[in-house]
C-alpha cells in the first residue's frame, strides 16, 4: 500500500499530552497575569507591615522609658547624696569654727583671769586715795593704770557684773554674808567686797557680796 504524503496545507492531528501542555502553560500565564506587578504589596501585606513597625516602635519606645526612669532615679540617687554630704559638711564646718571659737574663749578667759588680781590691787589701793600733796598725783597715776587695763579687758570681751543693789543671783554673785540692813530688802546686795566679771555668757569670777536678809 502506497504511503500518502503530507502537504504543507494538510492539518496534522494533535497529540493528546501536547494538548494538555499547552492549557496548563495558559492557565499559567493567565495566572501570573493576574498577580500584582513585582514590587508592589497588597493592602493586606501594607497593613501586616505597618502593624509590624507600630509593634516595633512601641517596643523601642517603652525600652527608651524604662531606660529613661533609670537614669533619672540614678540622678536624683547623686543628687540626694550630694546634697546630703554638702549639709553634712556644712554642719560639720559650723561645728569646728563653734568649737574653735570657744576654745579660743576658754584659752582667753584663762589668760584674762591672770589680771583680775591685778585689777583688785588697784582698786583697793585707789579706796583710800590720798586728795592732796604728792602722793594724790601718785593716785592719779595708779588710777590711769587701773582705766588702761579696764580698757584692755573691754577690748577682749570681759564686762564687770551688775550686782550692787541688785538682787542675788547665785549664777553671779557669791554671798560673803547675809546681814539685817533696814535700807535693803531682803536677798538685795548690800555691797560690793570683790567685782566679778563675764566674758560672753562664761563667768570668768562671780562677785563677792553682802547680802540683806
Amino acid at each position: 500500500m502506497s504511503k500518502r504524503k503530507r502537504k504543507s496545507g494538510d492539518i496534522q492531528p494533535m497529540d493528546a499530552n501536547e494538548g494538555a501542555t499547552a492549557n496548563e502553560e495558559d492557565m499559567l500565564e493567565e495566572a501570573t497575569d493576574s498577580l500584582p506587578p513585582e514590587g508592589t504589596d497588597t493592602p493586606e501585606a501594607l497593613e501586616a507591615d505597618e502593624e509590624t513597625l507600630e509593634f516595633e516602635e512601641e517596643v523601642v519606645l517603652e525600652g527608651l522609658s524604662a531606660e529613661l526612669e533609670r537614669v533619672r532615679a540614678e540622678g536624683q540617687e547623686y543628687l540626694d547624696g550630694w546634697q546630703r554630704s554638702r549639709a553634712e559638711f556644712a554642719n560639720y564646718r559650723k561645728r569646728v569654727e563653734r568649737e574653735n571659737q570657744e576654745s579660743h574663749k576658754r584659752a582667753a578667759g584663762d589668760v584674762l583671769c591672770r589680771y583680775l588680781g591685778v585689777i583688785d590691787d588697784l582698786e583697793l589701793a585707789l579706796r583710800e586715795r590720798p586728795q592732796e600733796g604728792d602722793a594724790a598725783v601718785w593716785a592719779e597715776g595708779i588710777e590711769i593704770i587701773h582705766q588702761k587695763l579696764l580698757g584692755l579687758l573691754q577690748a577682749e570681751g570681759v564686762e564687770p557684773i551688775q550686782a550692787h543693789g541688785e538682787i542675788f543671783d547665785p549664777n553671779y554673785h557669791e554671798a560673803l554674808s547675809h546681814e539685817e540692813s533696814s535700807d535693803h530688802e531682803e536677798g538685795q546686795v548690800i555691797e560690793v567686797i570683790r567685782q566679778g566679771y563675764v566674758l560672753g555668757e562664761r563667768v570668768l569670777r562671780p562677785a563677792l557680796v553682802r547680802v540683806a536678809k
